[in-house]
């Protein structure tokens, strides 16, 4: 008995996210008859793509041990350098030269800071020992600098249709945005689970000392993980980006909170080595799914955040008393 009472609870421990995105979904579709709705679903999964890419990034980070809160000021700033090199190029005036750049082009420019950004924060976190909670702050201000000193305070505009297809698109009647963000749960999904990083990341945050024990090159792990949630990030702003047809200097800001919690509701512990991408996928859902149905009954922005702010918190108490479980 003592046996079958186990499995019951580590299924329900296994599968809360799931329980929990479910109920919403049931909830949601009484209280509102526009929510179970074929638009209304393809309209949630546009909505969380950006922040499914920062989560696999965040998820990555959280499972070896860490923490990112510059992924949102990453964010801003790939997609402000995207958009500047796409509009204006770049002027080397010593060699009376101005490089244009091709859409392709722009976007790997994106990409490429969001990668050195995350691999600074790898580096400066392994090599001078600091907290990931502060070398990441830092970072957060440094990247909010640049994007403010690059795009002069003002949004860059008129970036053209073929790099505004990536953002609003559609591909065999989906949108562009959920298409890139399954193909990142595809590509994430192998890499934690399939191969020798992946049993790294975990064997790291699992136990960090026992992993250099057995010879890991441990802070090699570190900033391939942090440069990789840099990468997810400048994709995201990719989105932002495209999707609004310009670069905010203030784009991503709070976005830190949405990808943490939805991390955290998706099952990672925050004291790293246990978690999911698929997890992090759910988290992202009901997120997403909360957003969509309070809006749809007119529940004010502001009360949105207690709640978001609740549901937080009661995903962190579940994973701390999870956590308690395993150890007894």
């Amino acid at each position: 008995m003592n046996t079958r009472q186990m499995t019951v609870r580590d299924w329900l421990a296994r599968s809360q996210s799931l329980i929990a995105l479910l109920l919403m979904v049931i909830a949601m579709s009484l209280l509102s008859e526009s929510f179970l709705t074929a638009e209304n679903g393809l309209n949630i999964l546009r909505q969380i793509s950006v922040n499914l890419c920062l989560s696999i990034g965040m998820t990555l980070i959280i499972l070896s041990g860490g923490i990112d809160l510059s992924v949102g000021a990453i964010l801003a700033l790939s997609g402000a350098v995207a958009a500047g090199v796409l509009k204006n190029g770049i002027a080397i005036p010593a060699l009376d030269i101005l490089l244009q750049f091709t859409v392709p082009g722009a976007i790997a420019a994106g990409i490429l800071t969001g990668l050195l950004l995350g691999w600074f924060n790898g580096t400066v976190i392994t090599r001078f020992r600091l907290p990931p909670f502060v070398a990441t702050l830092g970072m957060f201000s440094i990247a909010r600098g640049l994007t403010m000193l690059w795009t002069g305070g003002f949004p860059i505009t008129g970036l053209g249709a073929t790099f505004g297809f990536i953002g609003t698109g559609l591909f065999l009647g989906v949108p562009m945005p959920v298409w890139i963000g399954a193909g990142l749960v595809a590509v994430f999904v192998v890499l934690t689970r399939k191969t020798r990083f992946g049993r790294y990341l975990y064997a790291v945050g699992g136990n960090e000392r026992a992993a250099l024990l057995t010879g890991l090159r441990v802070n090699n792990v570190k900033v391939w993980v942090y440069t990789l949630g840099g990468g997810l990030a400048g994709v995201a702003g990719l989105l932002v980006t495209a999707r609004l047809d310009s670069a905010q200097p203030n784009a991503g800001l709070g976005y830190e909170l949405d990808s943490i919690a939805a991390v955290v509701i998706g099952g990672t512990s925050l004291s790293g080595g246990r978690g999911t991408i698929m997890g992090t996928v759910l988290g992202c859902l009901i997120i997403g799914v909360l957003n969509n149905g309070l809006f749809l009954l007119n529940v004010s922005p502001f009360w949105q955040q207690v709640i978001k702010g609740f549901v937080i918190i009661a995903a962190v108490a579940i994973d701390k008393a999870n956590s308690k479980s395993d150890d007894a």
